[in-house]
């Protein structure tokens, strides 16, 4: 299995029991690795976020004034320090932790399954992948549905997901 270390940073203001374990997200973040093909050891950091902190950076990085579910932000380091590193560096996955529950809630999900969903696209938009259009959509989608079905989880794009 594909070697990725999670660093996990929660907002002070985020005390919810029912949020993910690090395990949790590791699990999830192998699945994605493996079916994206991605076998070289890297490091993801995950911030759960209240919802004015999305909205915060929701603005300034996509210049949209609401919160969202998930924001990747990729690293931006050059080749010759990351051949220098134990594992490449992917970049920082944002997840609204009160966004993520509400979607889960109305569309009928569950919760752990839209957590690892939304995990598992923050990763796949930090390997370089996107939803741009049509084909692009398609491509990441079926990696999503992949990854989710080696869970357990049902297809997210259903009604039934």
């Amino acid at each position: 299995m594909t070697k990725v270390l999670c660093t996990l940073s929660l907002q002070k203001a985020i005390n919810d029991k029912s949020l993910p374990k690090g395990a949790d997200f590791r699990t999830w973040l192998h699945v994605a690795m493996t079916v994206a093909h991605q076998q070289r050891p890297s490091e993801v950091l995950i911030r759960l976020v209240d919802i004015a902190e999305s909205q915060a950076l929701n603005l300034q990085y996509r210049d949209k004034d609401k919160p969202t579910n998930v924001l990747s932000f990729p690293a931006d380091l050059p080749e010759e320090v990351i051949a220098t590193l134990p594992r490449e560096p992917l970049g920082d996955i944002i997840i609204c932790a009160p966004v993520v529950a509400e979607e889960a809630r109305e569309q009928g999900k569950l919760l752990a399954a839209h957590w690892a969903h939304m995990t598992i696209h923050g990763l796949l938009h930090l390997l370089g992948y996107d939803h741009l259009d049509d084909h692009e959509a398609e491509e990441m989608e079926a990696l999503e549905i992949q990854a989710l079905t080696l869970l357990g989880y049902n297809n997210p794009y259903t009604e039934q997901g």
